[in-house]
């Protein structure tokens, strides 16, 4: 069955390029972005890795881990790193999963018969401090993920965690937010004393109140 948003992320000890891990114990009160690929030494995977390890302090400054899995062995793992670095710049700096059972993939439903019976697709799970999935993406297998749009979900659901507040349609970090329609325009105002915008009675503005 597939995971869905609110539900534990399953925990699991696999090999990873950094060693074994138990993933809720390496992860312990951070974020973790968990991604899959569908095979070692492929195209558009080699340049997402490339790019997530260029990302490693906006990761860091967000409270959050990267961590990617794919159903090969460790030893091709570690001979794919070398390629990442040669093509890409950078060095992988966190670790990769080896999956080849597919226990992992299995737990989190990373493989689509529809798409391949053996390969798993382009997942992204977004779990939080709680160990729970608060985010999941499957982009097929010829389209690389937009990791941009994994921090601003990062920074929405970070924000909204903390304030009454969700986030419009393209909305960025320093953006305008909307205020909760479950306050009261009184609660809304000793909430946020700078003040908010009615546009309609269930839609009202204020500015970013952690900016």
């Amino acid at each position: 069955m597939a995971l869905r948003l609110g539900d534990t992320a399953p925990d699991f000890t696999a090999p990873t390029t950094d060693g074994e891990i138990s993933f809720h114990e390496w992860k312990k009160d951070s974020w973790a972005v968990l991604f899959s690929h569908p095979k070692d030494f492929t195209p558009v995977c080699t340049t997402e890795l490339g790019y997530t390890a260029k990302l490693k302090s906006d990761f860091e400054a967000r409270n959050t881990k990267a961590i990617a899995v794919s159903v090969d062995g460790l030893e091709d793992h570690n001979a794919w790193v070398g390629d990442i670095l040669e093509t890409q710049g950078t060095a992988v700096n966190f670790p990769l999963i080896a999956d080849p059972d597919r226990t992992v993939a299995d737990l989190y439903d990373m493989i689509h018969p529809n798409a391949n019976d053996t390969l798993t697709v382009r997942s992204v799970f977004i779990i939080d401090p709680a160990n729970k999935v608060r985010l999941t993406l499957t982009y097929p297998a010829a389209t690389g993920r937009n990791f941009t749009e994994i921090l601003r979900v990062l920074d929405s659901l970070q924000l909204t965690d903390g304030y009454k507040v969700a986030t419009p349609v393209n909305w960025t970090h320093g953006d305008d937010v909307i205020v909760s329609p479950a306050l009261s325009d009184d609660e809304a105002s000793e909430l946020f004393p700078a003040g908010f915008t009615t546009v309609k009675p269930y839609l009202r503005t204020t500015a970013q109140p952690n900016k």
